[in-house]
């Protein structure tokens, strides 16, 4: 969702200062238009006027050819007869062209003078006294009216600018706190558990998102439904499939103790160590619907002491690690080691763990679980067995993942009920190669529990655990 925020944020924006941008580029444009305009017009007027006087001046001195130049500098003129000649000038300025002689108006026209630009003004003077008629063409350089026309454009083109500036950050601001809701329903939605399918607050989400966040809620509503009717379904069929496994394998087991042929009897082995199989398969898929977290995962958490649970799985195993020639043992302090949870739940993560140790270490191995509390309770599981590999250590909580060349049966869901439970829990589980450089060590560490001055719940205590540790 953040990623949307975002984009829509840079799609507002853009759709906004876009248009603003076209139109301060277009505003300079017709700005740096009239200005170069009304700059030349002041300057033309200037020019004209001046040309008259200076026509007015030398009335009768073009009969006597006595001219001297009016105004010398950078204003410069010239004085022609209607064949082209100069009469009189201080500067090379361009001949009148034959539309400007014919024009009873002045004209006004760009030049150049030694490469410098000019604004060049033609007059037709008539000498009345003489009866003839002469050209006056003044000029004078147009860096000046540009430097005009460029403080003209400044004074237009500054203020628009602050303004646009001061609109763009108003702007900013405005999307800014426009879409904290947004933001703040992101961050909820962002820590929320993957399978928290509760409704999102629509107070959150301004007005016009509402309807949106509404038809979301819709949709995580069906998914809920749908999610919990697969649950009940697996539930139900592992239920009902585990009599008849558990049938099946005791009639082949009482079968087998019949007097039968050998490949009888090794059908009927086969048979039982499948059903067997299957029997565990079921309860696994029992204990993986069990503990999916609920919309609430936290519901009906009561304070436990897992040291109590840890001890009473450890001698649960007890005896299957004892027929495989496995050294099983139990280290844990005897101060309680609080936890809010399940008893089912974390007896079901215990037993998945003990029981992937036991399969997977060799007879003559050792198994030790070990708990404790140093903040939060903690307990470990570590064997002596052929280890997992490194790039193997986060895919073996995958569901129905095993690694190749494992060698023993099983379904991969063991792990992945682990992970389930921790997660409900709010535990983080890890797997590492153990000390001694052979076997795995699996870790789960719980939060710190906050049981509220209420004791923890005592699991039904164990007798003591054979082993060597």
């Amino acid at each position: 969702m953040r990623d949307e925020a975002l984009f829509l944020r840079h799609h507002l924006l853009n759709w906004l200062f876009t248009p603003l941008y076209v139109l301060f580029l277009f505003s300079m444009i017709t700005g740096y238009i009239a200005a170069s305009k009304l700059s030349n017009e002041s300057f033309d007027m200037v020019l004209i006027e001046r040309a008259h006087l200076l026509s007015d001046r030398y009335d009768k001195g073009v009969r006597d050819m006595q001219l001297e130049p009016a105004v010398p500098g950078r204003f410069y003129f010239a004085l022609f007869d209607l064949q082209g000649r100069v009469l009189a000038a201080n500067a090379p300025l361009p001949r009148p062209r034959p539309q400007d002689i014919d024009r009873p108006v002045p004209t006004r026209r760009d030049a150049y003078l030694e490469g410098e630009k000019i604004r060049l003004v033609t007059l037709r003077h008539s000498d009345s006294q003489y009866r003839a008629d002469y050209m006056l063409q003044v000029a004078e350089p147009v860096i000046e009216r540009q430097i005009l026309g460029r403080t003209i454009l400044m004074n237009v083109v500054v203020p628009q600018f602050m303004f646009i500036a001061i609109a763009a950050l108003a702007v900013w601001i405005g999307l800014k706190r426009g879409f904290e809701p947004l933001e703040r329903l992101r961050r909820k939605v962002a820590s929320r558990s993957r399978h928290d399918l509760s409704p999102l607050d629509e107070s959150l989400a301004p007005g016009e998102v509402q309807p949106f966040i509404h038809e979301i809620n819709c949709l995580l509503g069906r998914l809920k439904e749908a999610m919990e009717g697969q649950r009940r379904f697996v539930a139900d069929a592992a239920h009902q499939l585990r009599t008849p496994f558990a049938g099946l394998a005791s009639q082949a087991e009482l079968a087998s103790r019949e007097e039968a042929p050998p490949a009888v009897r090794d059908a009927l082995a086969g048979i039982c160590k499948g059903a067997q199989r299957c029997g565990r398969l079921v309860n696994q898929l029992l204990a993986l619907a069990r503990n999916e977290p609920d919309v609430d995962p936290s519901s009906g958490f009561i304070p436990l002491d897992l040291r109590l649970i840890a001890r009473e799985c450890t001698a649960h195993w007890v005896p299957d690690a004892l027929k495989k020639g496995i050294d099983l043992g139990f280290e844990g302090d005897e101060a309680c080691a609080p936890v809010l949870g399940q008893e089912a739940a974390l007896s079901d993560l215990l037993d998945n763990l003990v029981d992937n140790a036991v399969r997977y270490t060799q007879p003559g191995g050792h198994i030790t679980v070990s708990m404790g509390c140093d903040g939060g309770a903690w307990l470990r599981v570590e064997d002596d067995g052929p280890g997992i590999p490194a790039d193997m250590r986060e895919k073996v909580f995958q569901r129905f993942f095993r690694l190749a060349g494992a060698g023993q049966p099983g379904s991969g869901l063991g792990l992945a009920i682990v992970r389930e439970v921790a997660e409900r829990h709010g535990a983080a589980v890890a797997v590492d190669q153990a000390a001694h450089g052979r076997g795995t060590v699996f870790s789960v560490r719980f939060p710190p529990a906050d049981t509220s001055g209420e004791t923890p719940a005592a699991a039904p205590d164990a007798d003591a655990i054979p082993g060597n540790h």
